[in-house]
């Protein structure tokens, strides 16, 4: 089984005239695998700067849960959940 690390070794060691075809190559397996994951990875960066509202907002976040008041969902939880059927 590889690991992490072995396989961004490979990539390291991918010479340049190979990048382009493996990127796509990369995101055509992400793509079928994991449709959420690939949603994120190709979406465009927002380029807008943050909002007064919106840095207040994270505080606030931040702030419910340094207090208990919150709780983090990892990625695969948020996946199970919106991929079970009604």
């Amino acid at each position: 089984m590889v690991t992490r690390e072995q396989l961004h070794h490979m990539i390291d060691c991918l010479p340049e005239s190979v990048l382009e075809a493996s990127r796509q190559a990369f995101l055509d397996f992400i793509h079928k695998e994991d449709p959420v994951l690939y949603s994120l990875i190709t979406a465009p960066e927002d380029d807008e700067p943050e909002t007064e509202e919106e840095r207040a907002a994270v505080e606030e976040v931040y702030r419910d849960l340094q207090e208990g008041k919150g709780y983090w969902v990892s990625h695969e939880e948020v996946v199970r959940r919106h991929l079970e059927l009604p």
